[in-house]
């Protein structure tokens, strides 16, 4: 029973960490990638991990065989909506707020729970409770005032934000959409091989979409620097914060996951107070906690039934 608390612990711990880890990439580290093409620099974060996997886990390629054709398909969507698009559209609403409002563009990303569980219910018939709506729909609301606050968006002045916004919506989806996927490939095979496909299909992917568009180009752009923040990445926020939260959630119910998860978004905030001096005005802070509670809220309820 003692070490069944210690794991338990252990889950939290490394969820928490990873959760502040992608709070850390979105506000401080991804936005300095900005002199380069976006395309590129989402090639360059699944290529170095995927052929730095390589060196330990192509062992593993041989668990191909064990996919089969809906896996497969799960393969394919979750690399390419949580891969490609979904991480595309992020890193792009970073870039066009110029860091401004990074910690806005990261809480909104946070409304991937309600996607995965809309998508869910289509998907895999999961049934939609009057609890979910209730709280989903709030949290959409709360995101809604995160933004605006209470003005009312204008094309002209905040054409930037709306920008940003839509795009962090578009990779919560995506996200979200990954997240559903993702249970095919799992009951295929283990977390680590799952990662270690996942990037190597993201990376097949957008291989040709590199070549076709001439963007090799971009290497030359690249400064002492963005090699220094795209390491990091690599190693830390990117695959090695996937692999620990995945590690976590061994010990772990998801709904404590959830909890543990909250550090995403109140990471995210702190570092970009403490390192761009950026703070959310009062409506802001009121909306990003009753955005976060309904999130919870809503998770927590679909995760029972």
């Amino acid at each position: 029973m003692r070490l069944k608390k210690k794991e338990k612990v252990r889950g939290v711990i490394l969820i928490s960490f990873a959760s502040m880890l992608w709070g850390l990439d979105g506000v401080v580290l991804t936005p300095r990638l900005s002199n380069l093409n976006v395309i590129f620099v989402v090639f360059i974060l699944h290529a170095i991990p995927f052929l730095f996997m390589n060196l330990f886990l192509y062992p593993r390629y041989k668990e191909l065989n064990k996919l089969d054709k809906t896996a497969v398909f799960s393969l394919i969507a979750v690399s390419v909506f949580g891969g490609i698009v979904g991480t595309i559209a992020i890193i792009k609403a970073l870039f066009i707020v110029n860091f401004h409002q990074l910690s806005v563009v990261v809480l909104l990303q946070k409304l991937q729970p309600v996607f995965a569980i809309i998508l869910a219910a289509i998907f895999l018939k999961e049934k939609l409770t009057r609890h979910f709506l209730l709280w989903g729909s709030i949290a959409i609301i709360a995101g809604y005032f995160l933004t605006f606050g209470f003005n009312k968006p204008d094309i002209n002045t905040d054409a930037n934000t709306i920008k940003a916004s839509l795009l962090s919506i578009l990779a919560a989806f995506s996200f979200g959409s990954s997240t559903v996927f993702s249970k095919n490939i799992l009951k295929r095979v283990g977390f680590i091989t799952a990662t270690f496909f996942r990037y190597g299909t993201s990376f097949a992917i957008l291989l040709p979409l590199i070549i076709i568009g001439g963007l090799f180009s971009q290497f030359s752009f690249m400064t002492n620097m963005n090699w220094i923040i795209v390491l990091i990445i690599s190693i830390t926020t990117g695959s090695g914060a996937i692999l620990l939260y995945y590690y976590g959630l061994k010990y772990v119910k998801a709904s404590v996951s959830t909890i543990s998860e909250l550090f995403f978004p109140i990471s995210a905030i702190f570092f970009d107070y403490v390192i761009n001096g950026n703070i959310l005005s009062p409506i802001q802070w009121v909306s990003a906690a009753i955005m976060i509670f309904a999130i919870v809220k809503a998770s927590l309820e679909k995760k029972k039934i």
